[in-house]
């Protein structure tokens, strides 16, 4: 089986369908379209490097630990920071390469419960809160809660996954027509 990223929830999360045509019929994507994705990965970098001291009395921050890989059976991620907290909880903090519009988009809040699951099994401490930077806001910062069903939400999707890839199976598209105008994918794929 495939080691599955934050990446590949969000895709399928976005649409089954993107599982399908990327990891069963091999089908890769056009990145060079999404400007966002690609400048994203260049200002995790940077941002690494320029934000030493940001916001850690604020939240609480008893130690940080940057730029973590972390992985499990199934699971493998990268992130920016690994926050222990004063109440011995930990939490993920990631770098946006956006501008804060009143909303956390549902792929951020995705990746940071990734993120948590990995976090709670390589450090054995609960995650119950994760944090965003967003660059383009003059590095806001915005905290996000983490419950338990949203941890569940990652293994079911990773089950649902591998169900995919295993089977062979073609699963329904998404119900938001709206998502197909941009997708790589919507020449081919069958309504």
């Amino acid at each position: 089986m495939m080691s599955i990223t934050p990446s590949h929830i969000i895709e399928h999360l976005f649409c089954p369908r993107y599982t399908y045509f990327e990891y069963v019929l091999t089908i890769p994507q056009y990145e060079e379209k999404f400007y966002k994705a690609i400048k994203g990965r260049e200002v995790h970098s940077e941002k690494l490097e320029r934000n030493k001291d940001y916001l850690r009395k604020k939240i609480g921050v008893k130690e940080k630990l940057q730029d973590q890989y972390l992985t499990n059976d199934v699971l493998r991620g990268k992130v920016d920071e690994v926050l222990l907290l004063n109440d011995d909880t930990m939490a993920p903090l990631d770098y946006k390469f956006a501008e804060y519009k009143d909303k956390i988009y549902n792929t951020y809040q995705q990746q940071l419960f990734c993120y948590a699951v990995l976090i709670e099994e390589k450090f054995k401490r609960p995650v119950h809160k994760g944090f965003i930077v967003y660059t383009r806001s003059k590095n806001k910062l915005v905290e996000v809660q983490i419950k338990s069903e949203d941890k569940l939400l990652i293994s079911e999707t990773i089950e649902q996954i591998e169900r995919i890839i295993n089977n062979n199976y073609y699963p329904k598209a998404t119900k938001f027509k709206r998502r197909c105008l941009n997708c790589t994918y919507r020449n081919i794929c069958i309504k």
